[in-house]
């Protein structure tokens, strides 16, 4: 043996460049076997990630008495699941591992379309598969944007960005191409003929040559309606001096949605009225606030040159909000003189505090600051968000803080109140998923989310009553008054900080009001993720802010908090 070793020895000291071969060859073959390992196998989860360093409190908060929640971003989902959705796409959920079996076991039977019909069976809520339709390139069954991914085309990247973009359906065709659009402009098929596989999605079906898989989307009802970029804003009555309401009006014989957005666009108006045969552009002005909509049958005229769409009428019209920034909002400077008193806008985590200051600079013209720092913000434009909370250069200030000293620190305070259940998953998500992000399915499912709630549920009653017990001159604003009326509630928070805004301004503002911190509408959870345990837990904690809004003769908590 030793005489055959040092044979070998001689042999690759004669030869080194075999030597260096052999050895190259020998450590690839090492590296394809561990790569194989690792995709056949479970997806193993290190200890740091488990249990992950815990991360900068909401937007830069120290969150009080919560002790160590190791809560992280790194957590990757392990089991059978894993692998199983990476077989068969984001849309599969096998109810047990037999039934997994069965799915997956599909046999030369079956065909791919049948295949792709079963996996869809089980999509999740946020799409609804409505079949395979005809396509042409020269007339497309869905007429809105489109884009294409030779690579990695899904079938839930194409639902998202046309719901992003708020429309009504989503269509896959060739595996890699995607379309969006309000209506479906073709003839349905037979589903035999979708029948190619998503280019980045093994085993879910994306239409076929010219033939479309086409999916309703579920948009959240806080999700604006659209028609292609344009904002629909709804029917409203015609202004009785027009011409002053809304300064350009071009007559349209073959009127169409596209048309009349695309000249108002052109002529750089934020509002096109559609008025049947006639196109106005101009911007919300106290002579056409926007305040009072009507019936939409009233301006359920078709449009001569769209069969599917209304254009109003010369009583009604339909408006749509373009993509032309209206500017007469968009001034903000710091303070010319320092202020004499510290505003906080308080607010628990995931309340809406971020949207709360957007519509406040919008409003006042003025940056607001921030008890933290938070560089994400700053890079997105609150240039408040560097200087010193003291500073006096801004017109309020940021903060989540609950103790008895910061809150005496201010002089008064406008207080965010926000469903603790819609706060909580608003706060969970950007925890994980950053200020416009989701958390991912493994952490709803984890221990994450169970101590979350148990840490951070009875924070959200004890932030209420401590600013209402210490707070000096605090303003309640119920985050849901302010979406439903923002005209008024953003008024209120306007005068408590002893600004005098311009009606044109705020109405301004409501035509901006969404800035660059809204998630999408489409990736709803498919299972409630509180328990009954929990509900009662939170209910409890609603209940005791209720009774501490009503003994100082304030609004209680709105109806809709409990039940949710």
């Amino acid at each position: 043996m030793a005489k055959l070793w040092f044979k070998f020895q001689r042999y690759f000291r004669r030869k080194p460049v075999r030597f260096f071969t052999f050895l190259a060859l020998y450590l690839t073959a090492g590296s394809l076997v561990f790569l194989h390992s690792g995709f056949v196998g479970q997806p193993a989860v290190s200890q740091s990630q488990a249990n992950p360093a815990v991360g900068s409190p909401a937007e830069g908060a120290e969150l009080p008495f919560l002790g160590d929640l190791h809560l992280g971003r790194g957590f990757r989902d392990t089991g059978e699941a894993s692998s199983i959705a990476r077989r068969y796409g984001p849309s599969f959920k096998g109810k047990d591992t037999n039934e997994r079996a069965k799915l997956g076991d599909y046999g030369g039977v079956w065909s791919r379309a049948l295949k792709g019909r079963v996996v869809r069976e089980k999509e999740e809520e946020r799409a609804k598969y409505i079949g395979c339709y005809l396509d042409d390139t020269q007339s497309r069954a869905l007429r809105g944007v489109s884009f294409f991914d030779y690579k990695k085309m899904t079938i839930f990247r194409c639902q998202d960005n046309c719901a992003e973009r708020g429309y009504l359906y989503a269509g896959l065709e060739f595996g890699a191409e995607c379309y969006c659009g309000h209506k479906i402009q073709a003839a349905n098929v037979s589903e035999t003929e979708c029948d190619m596989e998503c280019k980045g999605e093994h085993g879910s079906v994306c239409g076929g040559a010219n033939r479309l898989s086409v999916y309703r989307l579920q948009l959240a009802q806080e999700s604006a309606r659209r028609y292609g970029s344009a904002v629909f804003r709804g029917c409203f009555r015609r202004p009785d001096n027009l011409s002053l309401a809304l300064p350009v009006t071009v007559a349209m014989p073959n009127m169409s949605v596209d048309k009349c957005v695309d000249l108002c666009t052109e002529k750089e108006y934020p509002l096109a009225a559609l008025a049947g045969t006639a196109c106005h552009c101009g911007f919300p002005t106290t002579q056409f606030p926007l305040h009072e909509r009507e019936d939409e049958q009233l301006c359920a005229q078709k449009c001569s040159a769209e069969e599917f769409e209304s254009c109003g009428t010369p009583s009604y019209f339909i408006v749509y909000q373009t993509q032309v920034q209206d500017n007469r909002c968009m001034d903000r400077r710091f303070l010319p003189a320092k202020s004499k008193q510290l505003i906080a806008l308080a607010s628990f985590p995931g309340a809406g505090n971020t949207w709360a200051r957007h519509l406040i600079e919008l409003a006042t013209g003025f940056y607001t600051g921030s008890y933290y720092f938070d560089g994400s913000l700053y890079n997105k434009g609150f240039k408040g968000e560097r200087d010193h909370w003291r500073s006096g250069r801004t017109i309020c200030i940021k903060t989540h803080e609950s103790g008895q000293k910061e809150i005496e620190a201010f002089d008064a305070a406008i207080l965010l109140i926000r469903n603790p259940y819609k706060a909580l998953m608003a706060e969970f998500n950007r925890k994980y998923g950053g200020h416009i992000g989701f958390a991912a399915h493994a952490h709803w499912k984890g221990k994450e989310w169970p101590e979350f709630v148990r840490n951070y549920a009875p924070w959200w009653a004890t932030h209420t009553l401590d600013w209402l017990k210490f707070g000096k001159k605090v303003l309640v604003v119920h985050f849901e008054d302010l979406k439903q009326d923002l005209f008024v509630q953003l008024g209120r928070m306007v005068r408590l900080l002893g600004v005098v805004a311009r009606e044109d301004r705020l109405l301004c503002v409501e035509s901006q009001k969404d800035g660059n911190f809204k998630r999408s509408g489409l990736r709803k959870l498919e299972f409630d993720p509180y328990t009954a345990d929990m509900q009662r837990t939170i209910a409890a904690y609603i209940k005791m802010v209720d009774a501490a809004l009503r003994g100082r003769n304030l609004t209680g908590v709105p109806d809709d908090y409990c039940p949710r």
